[in-house]
C-alpha cells in the first residue's frame, strides 16, 4: 500500500484517502477510522499470565525446591513436603506479584510519556495523542518531531530527515513534497504538513520507535547483582559440598543430607534478589513521576542518585521561558511599528514558539492589529538552530516582499551592512546583553536579493522565582551547577550573577580557541558557558566525563539528543522535542530547576532502599550459611531441620516487600554502587550473628539443657527475630550507640 502511496499524486493521495488539506476529517470520522484501522500502536505480544506464573516452577531455584520435594516424597516425610511446596507456591506468588505491580507501573510511565501529534480536524489544529492518528489526517511535522506514522509531504518546503534508527542510513535524507515519511523517523530540520497513509502495524517498518525501552547494556545495579550473587553462591556451593561430604564419612543419611543441603542452599541464595530491586526501583519511579520526572529505564535512578556535574540549560529551567519584549530600537529611516509588524510577519502564532509569541505581543501593544490582518503568509520559512533566523514570504493589497528575524550578526550579514553599521548594532545588542536582555534583530526585503536592515526587539526571560532555591539545594546535595546557554557572554553573566552560579562564565568561542589540550581544564573549573551551539554540549559532557565525573547534561532541541545521549543522565526538559525526549534518561514534566533538585532527592532514596535490601540479603544468607555449616561440621547437630528452615525463608522474605516504601535518610553526595564496602560490611554482621547464633545454641543446650526438638524450637525463634532485626540495622546508617534513624 506504501508503494502505491509513493507513486501515485498528492492529489489522488488525499482523494483516495477522502481528506482536505483545508479540514482535514471530522472528529466523528476520525472515531470511525480508529474502529476500522484500530489505534496507531503496535500490539504487545504479552505471554499470558497464566504461563508467566508457571514459569517461577520452572527455573534452577525452582528445580532444586522441586527435588527437595521429591525426596520428601521417598522419605515419606509428610510435614517437609507440605512446607517445601508452600515454599515454591510462596516463591511463585510474590514473584509474580512483584514483577506484575512493576509492569503496571512501566505502563502508567509509558502513558505519561506517550508521543503527540499536531493534526488538522474540522479545520482547526490540535494536539492529540500520536495513537489516536488514522489514515486521512492532516498533520504538521517540525524540527525535533518523532513521526508518528508513514505519512505523504503535502505542503511546505523541505524536511530533513534522520531515518538511521530504520534503516542504518547515517546521513540525514532531504524531503520534499510529494515524497513518503516514515513512522520512527526523526525531523532534523524544517517544516512541513503531510497526510497520514498508513498506521500501526500497516506502516512500512511495521513499528514505531518507543520512548521507553530497557537498555540494552548491563547496568551498574545488574553488575552489582550479579556479583552479589556470585559471591553467595560460591559460598553456599563450598558450604554444601563440604557438609555432603562429612555426612558421607560420616555414613549419614545420603536422602537427608542432600535434601538438608538443597533446602540449605535454596534458603541462601538470593533468587528474590532481582525481583525485590526492580519493584522497589518501580515503586521509586512512580514516586518520581508523581514529583514530574519520568525515568524512561529503571537503571535510570541510579544514574540520576550518582550525578555529579549538573549541566543545566538557562531557558525554561533556570529562567521562565516567557519572554517579553522590550523598548524597540528601530534603524534608518524605519519606525518601531514597522519593525513590530515585520517582526510579527516573520512568526507564526500556530507553533506557540516563545519568541515568535513575544514578538507578536509587540503588534498588540503598538496597537498594529488592523495592519497586521492586511498582510498574508504566502510561505513560511521556520527557524532552523544552524542559519539562526526565520523568514517569510508576505502578500499585502497586491504587494509581495519579504521578512526575516533573528540573531543580529545572522541578520546584519544578511542584510550585508557596512563595517560602521555592524560596530554600532553589535554594540547596542552588547550594551543590552549586560543588563540580561537578548536581542533579535528584523530585516526587510522587496525582493530576495536586497535586504534591509530595520531594527532590534529586546527580549528579557526573567530567572524563576524558584531558581536560586533550587540552585542551593542542589549544590547542599554536593552536585555542582554549570548553566549552558546560546546567549551573549554578557546575558550569561548577568543571569548567573542573580542566581548566584558564580563569575567565571566562559564563551564557548573563546574556550575553544585555547586549544584542544587546556580545553579539559577550562570546562571543568568554569561555573557556565555562554554562546553554546548544540554540538559545544556534546564536547563540555565529554571533557567532563574525561575527567572523571558523571555528568547530567538538560537539552529540549533535535541537536541536544547526541549530549543528552553520551551524558550519564540526560535530562529533557519539560516541552522537549520528541528527538529529545527520546534520547535521555530522564523526562521533566514541568519547567524549573526544583524538578530536578527533588528527582535527585527521590532516586537517592530509592538508591538507599535497594543498598538496604542488598546488604540486609547478604547479612542473612551469611549468618544462616556459616552458622549452620559450622553446626554440621564442628558438632554433628543441625540446629535447624529442613522444614523449619523452608519456613525460616518464607518468614524472613516477607516483611523485606516493605523496603519499597520504606522511609529513609537519602546522602548528601553522590551515591554509587560500592560493591566491596557492601561485602565487607555486609559479612562482618553477618558474622556477628554467627557469633550470637552460637552463643543462643551454647545457652538453649548447655545452660537450660533442652531436648534436641526445644534446642531447635529457640535457635528457630532466634533467627527469625535476628533476621527481621537485621532490616533495621541494615537501613541505620551511622554508629551503632546513636539513636537508630529512620525510625
Amino acid at each position: 500500500m506504501e508503494s502505491d502511496y509513493k507513486q501515485i499524486s498528492t492529489e489522488e493521495t488525499l482523494k483516495r484517502l477522502g481528506t482536505s488539506v483545508k479540514e482535514g476529517l471530522s472528529e466523528r470520522e476520525a472515531k470511525r477510522r480508529i474502529r476500522e484501522y484500530g489505534y496507531n500502536e503496535i500490539a504487545e505480544k504479552k505471554t499470558p499470565a497464566i504461563i508467566r506464573f508457571l514459569s517461577y516452577f520452572w527455573s534452577p531455584v525452582a528445580w532444586m525446591i522441586e527435588i527437595a520435594a521429591a525426596i520428601s516424597i521417598l522419605t515419606k516425610d509428610i510435614n517437609d513436603l507440605i512446607m517445601i511446596c508452600l515454599l515454591l507456591l510462596a516463591n511463585a506468588v510474590v514473584g509474580f506479584w512483584q514483577e506484575y505491580k512493576a509492569e503496571n507501573v512501566i505502563e502508567l510511565l509509558k502513558q505519561k510519556m506517550a508521543l503527540k501529534a499536531k493534526v488538522l480536524r474540522n479545520g482547526k489544529w490540535k494536539e492529540i495523542p500520536a495513537k489516536e492518528l488514522v489514515p486521512g489526517d492532516i498533520i504538521r511535522l517540525r524540527i525535533g518531531d518523532l513521526i508518528p506514522a508513514d505519512a505523504k509531504l503535502i505542503d511546505g518546503e523541505y524536511l530533513t530527515v534522520d531515518e538511521s534508527a530504520l534503516t542504518g542510513e547515517s546521513l540525514p535524507v532531504e524531503k520534499v513534497a510529494g515524497n513518503i515519511v516514515y513512522s520512527g523517523s526523526i525531523v532534523k530540520k524544517g517544516e512541513m504538513d503531510c497526510v497520514v497513509t498508513n498506521t500501526g502495524s500497516s506502516t512500512y517498518f511495521g513499528k514505531t520507535v518507543k520512548l521507553i525501552e530497557e537498555a540494552k547494556t548491563v547496568s551498574s545495579l545488574q553488575k552489582m547483582v550479579l556479583k552479589v550473587g556470585d559471591y553467595l553462591i560460591i559460598l553456599a556451593l563450598a558450604l554444601a559440598t563440604i557438609i555432603l561430604l562429612v555426612s558421607f564419612y560420616r555414613q549419614e543419611s545420603l536422602m537427608l543430607s542432600l535434601k538438608f543441603v538443597l533446602v540449605l542452599i535454596v534458603a541462601s541464595i538470593p533468587a528474590a534478589m532481582p525481583a525485590v530491586l526492580s519493584i522497589t526501583a518501580a515503586i521509586g519511579a512512580l514516586g518520581l513521576a508523581k514529583r514530574q520526572a519520568i525515568v524512561t529505564k529503571l537503571s535510570s535512578i541510579e544514574d540520576l542518585a550518582g550525578v555529579e556535574i549538573l549541566c543545566s540549560d538557562k531557558t525554561g529551567t533556570l529562567t521562565k521561558n516567557r519572554l517579553t519584549a522590550g523598548e524597540i530600537l528601530p534603524f534608518g529611516k524605519h519606525t518601531k511599528e514597522e519593525v513590530a509588524l515585520y517582526g510579527a510577519l516573520a512568526s507564526r502564532e500556530e507553533d506557540r514558539d516563545p519568541i515568535d509569541m513575544a514578538v507578536l505581543s509587540t503588534v498588540e501593544k503598538l496597537k498594529m492589529k488592523k495592519s497586521f490582518e492586511e498582510c498574508k503568509q504566502i510561505s513560511f520559512v521556520p527557524f532552523d538552530p544552524v542559519k539562526k533566523r526565520t523568514e517569510a514570504e508576505v502578500a499585502r493589497k497586491g504587494d509581495v516582499f519579504k521578512v526575516a528575524k533573528g540573531a543580529p550578526q545572522v541578520i546584519l550579514e544578511l542584510c550585508n551592512v557596512d563595517e560602521k553599521e555592524y560596530e554600532k548594532v553589535s554594540s547596542i545588542a552588547e550594551k543590552i546583553a549586560k543588563n540580561g536582555y537578548r536581542t533579535l534583530a528584523v530585516a526587510f526585503a522587496k525582493d530576495s536579493k536586497n535586504w534591509e536592515f530595520v531594527g532590534l526587539i529586546p527580549l528579557f526571560d526573567p530567572p524563576r522565582t524558584d531558581a536560586i532555591a533550587a540552585v542551593e539545594k542542589i549544590r547542599e546535595l554536593g552536585v555542582e551547577i554549570k548553566m549552558l546557554t546560546g546567549d551573549h557572554i554578557a546575558i550569561a553573566k548577568h543571569i548567573a550573577e542573580l542566581l548566584h552560579l558564580g563569575k567565571r562564565i566562559l564563551s564557548m568561542s573563546e574556550i575553544l580557541k585555547k586549544g584542544e589540550n587546556k580545553v579539559e581544564a577550562l570546562v571543568e573549573k568554569a561555573n557556565g558557558f555562554a554562546e553554546v551551539f548544540p554540538e559545544h554540549k556534546y564536547r563540555i559532557v565529554g571533557a567532563l566525563q574525561k575527567s572523571g565525573h558523571l555528568v547530567a547534561m538538560t537539552g529540549d532541541g533535535v541537536n541536544d539528543a547526541p549530549a543528552l545521549k553520551k551524558a550519564n543522565c540526560g535530562i529533557a526538559v519539560a516541552g522537549a522535542t520528541d528527538a529529545a525526549r527520546a534520547a535521555a534518561n530522564v523526562v521533566l514534566l514541568q519547567p524549573g530547576l526544583s524538578i530536578i533538585a527533588n528527582a535527585i532527592e527521590e532516586s537517592r532514596r530509592i538508591f538507599q532502599r535497594m543498598e538496604s535490601y542488598v546488604i540486609y540479603r547478604i547479612t542473612e544468607t551469611i549468618r544462616i550459611l556459616i552458622f549452620m555449616g559450622l553446626s554440621i561440621l564442628a558438632f554433628n547437630f543441625y540446629p535447624l531441620p529442613a522444614i523449619m528452615l523452608v519456613l525460616l525463608a518464607v518468614l524472613n522474605d516477607l516483611p523485606i516487600l516493605t523496603i519499597a516504601y520504606d522511609n529513609v535518610l537519602e546522602h548528601k553526595k553522590p551515591t554509587r554502587w560500592n560493591v566491596r564496602h557492601i561485602l565487607i560490611l555486609s559479612s562482618c554482621l553477618g558474622l556477628f550473628g554467627v557469633v550470637s547464633s552460637f552463643l543462643a545454641l551454647y545457652i538453649a543446650r548447655d545452660v537450660f539443657m533442652l531436648s534436641t526438638a526445644l534446642i531447635q524450637t529457640f535457635i528457630f525463634l532466634k533467627l527469625v527475630i535476628a533476621g527481621h532485626s537485621t532490616l533495621f540495622v541494615a537501613r541505620t546508617k551511622g554508629p551503632f550507640w546513636k539513636k537508630p534513624y529512620p525510625n
